[in-house]
C-alpha cells in the first residue's frame, strides 16, 4: 500500500543544511500496525509528515496504492489527506467548543456531506470507541482517554485507508493507555485497520506487528513481532 522509496529530506537552516531523512526505503502493507521509534530528533515527525502527505517536499518517491500522489493538484491532496489518512494526535486536537459529536462529524463536513446525512455514520464511529453516550458531552466534561477515544472516532470517521497515531498514549496515565492500545490492536486485528503508531515508549511496542527503528534521519531496524 505504502512505499518510499530512497527518500531524503533536507531542511535549510541560516548558512546549514540539515538532512533530516536519509535515504528511506519503507514498504507498509494493508493491515500492518507498525511502531515507529526513536528518540526525540531522529527524524520520526518529519517521516510520518511525509507518510501523511502534509509535507510534499521531498527527494524520491512515494507511491500510495501504485500511484504517485505527491504531484497532485493542492485541492486533491487535501482530498486525499481527508480520506486517505486519519490523524490520531497526543494532545487529541479536539475542538472545545464543539461536542464530542461534532467534533467526530467535521470530517464528513469536510467531505462534502450534509448535517442531514452523518447521524449513523458518527454515532457508528462513536460505538466503536464505546462513547455513543457521550454524544452531546463536550471534551473538557470526559478524561483525557475518553477525548483520546473522541479522536480515534474522528481519525475513523471517513474510514481512511490508514491511521497515523503521533504518541497517541504521551499525556495519559499508564491505565488509560493499556486501554487506548487495546483499541488501537483491536481495530487492526478485528477491523483490518492499517495503523502507523509514532512513540517512544517501548511499553505500546508490544502491541503492533512490526516494529521500524529510526535514529538521526535512518531506519536501523525493521523487523516483525510476534503476537
Amino acid at each position: 500500500m505504502i512505499d518510499l522509496v530512497e527518500v531524503n529530506k533536507y531542511y535549510q537552516s541560516d548558512e546549514e543544511e540539515l538532512h533530516v531523512l536519509k535515504d528511506i526505503n519503507l514498504k507498509v502493507a494493508a493491515g500492518e500496525m507498525v511502531a515507529i521509534m526513536g528518540p526525540s530528533g531522529s527524524g520520526k515527525s518529519t517521516l510520518i509528515n511525509v507518510l501523511g502527505f502534509i509535507d510534499t517536499k521531498f527527494d524520491g518517491s512515494y507511491l500510495f496504492e501504485n500511484e504517485n500522489l505527491i504531484t497532485s493538484a493542492d485541492d486533491r491532496l487535501s482530498k486525499v489527506r481527508n480520506q486517505v489518512v486519519g490523524f490520531v494526535f497526543q494532545n487529541f486536537s479536539l475542538i472545545e467548543n464543539n461536542t464530542v459529536y461534532e467534533n467526530v462529524e467535521l470530517p464528513l463536513l469536510y467531505r462534502g456531506l450534509k448535517f442531514s446525512q452523518t447521524k449513523e455514520q458518527v454515532m457508528a464511529a462513536l460505538e466503536r470507541v464505546g462513547l455513543a453516550d457521550k454524544a452531546e458531552k463536550y471534551p473538557k466534561q470526559l478524561s483525557g482517554g475518553q477525548q483520546q477515544r473522541v479522536a480515534i472516532a474522528r481519525a475513523l470517521i471517513n474510514k481512511p485507508k490508514f491511521i497515523i497515531a503521533d504518541e497517541p498514549t504521551g499525556a495519559l496515565d499508564t491505565h488509560t493507555s493499556e486501554d487506548i492500545m487495546k483499541l488501537f490492536h483491536d481495530l487492526n486485528r478485528q477491523d483490518g485497520a492499517t495503523i502507523l503508531l509514532v512513540t517512544h515508549d517501548p511499553e505500546v511496542v508490544p502491541y503492533c506487528t512490526r516494529l521500524i527503528s529510526i535514529r538521526d534521519g535512518a531506519i536501523i531496524e525493521d523487523k516483525e513481532l510476534k503476537e
